[in-house]
């Protein structure tokens, strides 16, 4: 399914252009795949992931910044999201299917080494990415996610899954501006339910909460275990800057910080006011952290 473009019309505080890349799905089928590009196309890029159920629009406050200082700023919506394509089977959506997916639009729009940020279901696909390719990441910000693999999900998250797949009450607008510490306007909130003009087009939200691998058994447990010893491996510079007032992934950053061989001596931090979408509530500090760590890598000068 398409988002009938009309419905982008009064997105406030997103002037970029619109930028395109056709995705094969498999099984014969393909999709078109919006993405923001912004800066110099030689400048070293950074690749800024989204996760569950927003799109590029939360990244509206941090691209500027990343662009004046100097860096290509690439931020796609996920196939099922924002102003991309929509599969409508629920079923249709797997997390090595999202993962092959943001490869191939990695690969053609910018296949040099490339700054990452990532928060949510952007980490549990960027940071699979950089397990398998850990070259072709000078550095990582990660914000409120993790990759898990199996376990116990607490009862809070399996509620959200129930709550996700079969509540008929679903607005992607109403939850993004409950799951931020400062308050949404009509127009933003707005803003986030445009990509979704019909419940068939909610496959993808809907999908994703139940993709996550938090118990064992699950799809996806094995292929996370093997991405983990090259993720902790990775040495470059890996930085968490994680919401005070997230319930979600509170407590996650340590595992990583953990892990991680790139993460020591970094300035890591719970940021305050600050809840899951933290790109709503603290732009400023996050897209100074992508700055300090690409500066860091010897990535921007």
């Amino acid at each position: 399914m398409r988002t009938p473009s009309e419905r982008f019309a009064d997105i406030p505080d997103y002037p970029f252009a619109e930028n395109w890349f056709e995705v094969d799905l498999g099984d014969g089928l393909t999709a078109r795949q919006h993405y923001v590009d912004e800066g110099p196309k030689d400048a070293p890029p950074v690749l800024l992931f989204h996760g569950e159920p927003s799109w590029s629009f939360l990244y509206r406050k941090m691209i500027p910044i990343l662009a004046d200082a100097g860096l290509r700023v690439l931020a796609p919506d996920l196939i099922g999201f924002g102003k991309s394509d929509k599969p409508d089977d629920i079923d249709y959506y797997t997390y090595a299917r999202h993962v092959d997916w943001l490869k191939q639009w990695r690969s053609a729009v910018e296949p040099r080494p490339a700054a990452l940020f990532v928060q949510d279901w952007g980490g549990l696909l960027g940071l699979r990415m950089l397990a398998h390719d850990p070259d072709l990441f000078a550095c990582v910000v990660a914000s409120n996610t993790f990759l898990p693999a199996g376990g116990t999900p607490s009862q809070a998250f399996l509620a959200w899954r129930e709550f996700s797949r079969n509540s008929p009450d679903f607005r992607i607008g109403a939850l993004l501006d409950r799951a931020t510490a400062t308050e949404r306007s009509e127009a933003e909130i707005a803003a986030y339910d445009a990509p979704f003009p019909t419940e068939a087009h909610k496959a993808g939200a809907r999908a994703f909460p139940s993709l996550v691998p938090v118990e064992d058994g699950m799809l996806g447990v094995e292929d996370n275990k093997a991405a983990w010893p090259a993720l902790a491996a990775y040495d470059k510079p890996f930085l968490t800057l994680f919401g005070e007032e997230d319930p979600v992934t509170k407590g996650s950053e340590k595992f990583l910080i953990d892990r991680i061989a790139g993460t020591e001596g970094q300035p890591h931090r719970i940021l305050p006011t600050c809840g899951h979408f933290c790109q709503e509530d603290q732009p400023e500090a996050l897209a100074e952290g992508v700055i300090a760590m690409a500066r860091r890598a010897g990535h921007l000068a």
